[in-house]
């Protein structure tokens, strides 16, 4: 199983209304047929760290994990969340304790910038990302 998790907060002036806009596409992206389960709601960590809301979802394997990065839905969606989102930090970890795995997961993620350019200057738009696997 290979989980993602983000922590996120919204940009200053996000109305209300763009706002459940945002979590309702979290919610399609996380009941794509290769996620194995999703949530959002809430961040429940230390008001400080300056995240208001928490996304995670678990696929199965790297193959789940290219299909659901490459998902219509999934797609779609960040044109919805990423041009509202001011901070954002992922996380992900795995009970494949195959060393390499990390890699294997950010080259998923540089094909999908390769093979969606628009979507790799959406991503970098954020003001504020850190993904745990960057080297």
């Amino acid at each position: 199983m290979i989980v993602n998790t983000l922590r996120f907060s919204f940009r200053g002036g996000t109305t209300e209304e763009e706002k459940a806009e945002v979590l309702a596409a979290m919610r399609r992206t996380s009941t794509v047929e290769s996620a194995a389960f999703g949530v959002v709601g809430q961040d429940l960590g230390d008001p400080a760290d300056g995240f208001t809301h928490t996304y995670c979802a678990g696929v199965a394997d790297l193959a789940a994990l290219e299909r659901y990065l490459h998902d219509p839905v999934h797609l779609k969606g960040d044109y919805t969340v990423l041009p509202r989102l001011a901070r954002l930090s992922a996380v992900r970890f795995s009970d494949d304790m195959d060393p390499g795995l990390g890699e294997k997961i950010m080259a998923l993620h540089l094909k999908k910038v390769a093979q969606y350019p628009e979507w790799g200057r959406l991503l970098d738009s954020v003001p504020d990302v850190h993904i745990s696997s960057e080297a």
